[in-house]
């Protein structure tokens, strides 16, 4: 599925996040796949996903400026299409950590 920032996300249930000072990095257990969080506000954004119903309000939430929401969404994008994140069906997640 394509990466849309108006539905939900969260982390795929395979990957761990091991915070790094650069940011983190992911792991895919099922593919073994590792990708590079660059920076902390990445990856508190990733880790964030499941707690808003959809990735623009987790950018929102985050703080992110305006200025940069694109490279973060582009960032989103990358990580929808190796796995990492993938899309939720409802939004269901969201409103029972709230």
């Amino acid at each position: 599925m394509p990466f849309d920032p108006a539905l939900p996300w969260t982390l795929d249930p395979q990957v761990a996040i091991r915070p790094e000072s650069f940011g983190g990095l992911a792991y895919h257990f099922g593919t073994r796949r590792l990708s590079f969080l660059k920076s902390p506000a990445l990856r508190d954004l990733v880790l964030s996903l499941a707690d808003h119903p959809s990735a623009e309000d987790a950018i929102e939430a985050e703080g992110i400026p305006a200025s940069e929401r694109r490279q973060y969404e582009s960032a989103l994008g990358t990580l929808a299409e190796t796995g990492m994140i993938t899309a939720r069906t409802t939004n269901t997640e969201a409103m029972v950590a709230a």
